[in-house]
């Protein structure tokens, strides 16, 4: 089973940096300038980048626009973004400026339009990211936390025209606990919308474990793995992630 490896840009005040849990006072600062990593990951094998506006998920608007509009500057392949999206306007205004795919998150559970509106309008180009704490859905940079589980807002949402969901256990977000392999597999074996799994990768054999899963499922996919951390500490080479995501020697 081939996953795709979406290496983590996560951004704060312009800079590159990892949070733990999601709380903005434990950010660990990675590189001051972001587009050194974009190219890292780039040249490196990956075929896509994941970026958040850290910020931006906070204020309920876009805060980095400048370092992504460098990173965007910078890449040679498509990159995903979320982060502070709430409207219409906001994501035709990305994807005019070269975003491939917009993620939105708090806005699929306080404006479940939005998101039928913009997979309408953008067809392929629109992700819905379901952050969940204890099985229950996170919002506004998961500062609040609904009585809304993750399952059911991904079974209301899936038919909206999604490209795909990003379910993320918020729990092990930045803390290398290992990724949720039995949420996500349960999530995507009830969705025909296609599941990227992120939040506490540590290393190969959680790839190696994602990916078996992956393959066992007979209705529903695992489509990739976001990863952060576990790249940025050097306790997973990009090219070994490759390799265990694909079953083929440097990913290729």
């Amino acid at each position: 089973m081939t996953l795709t490896l979406y290496p983590a840009i996560d951004l704060k005040d312009g800079a590159c940096v990892r949070l733990k849990r999601g709380a903005m006072a434990e950010a660990t600062l990675y590189a001051a300038d972001p587009v050194a990593p974009a190219r890292a990951f780039q040249d490196a094998g990956c075929r896509w980048l994941h970026v958040v506006d850290l910020n931006g998920a906070f204020a309920g608007r876009a805060v980095n626009a400048a370092a992504v509009a460098a990173i965007l500057a910078a890449s040679r392949v498509p990159v995903q973004l979320g982060g502070g999206i709430r409207d219409l306007a906001a994501i035709e205004r990305w994807l005019s400026l070269g975003i491939a795919r917009v993620i939105l998150g708090s806005a699929a559970v306080k404006n479940p339009g939005l998101v039928r509106d913009a997979a309408r309008a953008f067809p392929g180009r629109i992700a819905v990211g379901i952050d969940a704490r204890d099985g229950l859905v996170a919002t506004e940079g998961w500062a609040e936390t609904s009585e809304l589980r993750a399952e059911e807002l991904a079974l209301r949402i899936q038919d909206a025209g999604v490209a795909a969901i990003i379910f993320t256990d918020i729990g092990r977000d930045g803390m290398l606990a290992g990724v949720n392999v039995d949420a996500t597999l349960a999530l995507a074996a009830r969705l025909s919308v296609p599941v990227i799994a992120s939040g506490g990768v540590a290393g190969t054999d959680d790839l190696i474990a994602l990916a078996g899963a992956a393959g066992t499922l007979e209705h529903g996919r695992i489509e990739g793995v976001i990863v952060g951390r576990a790249l940025y500490d050097g306790r997973l080479d990009i090219g070994t992630a490759l390799a265990a995501l694909t079953g083929r020697p440097g990913g290729k």
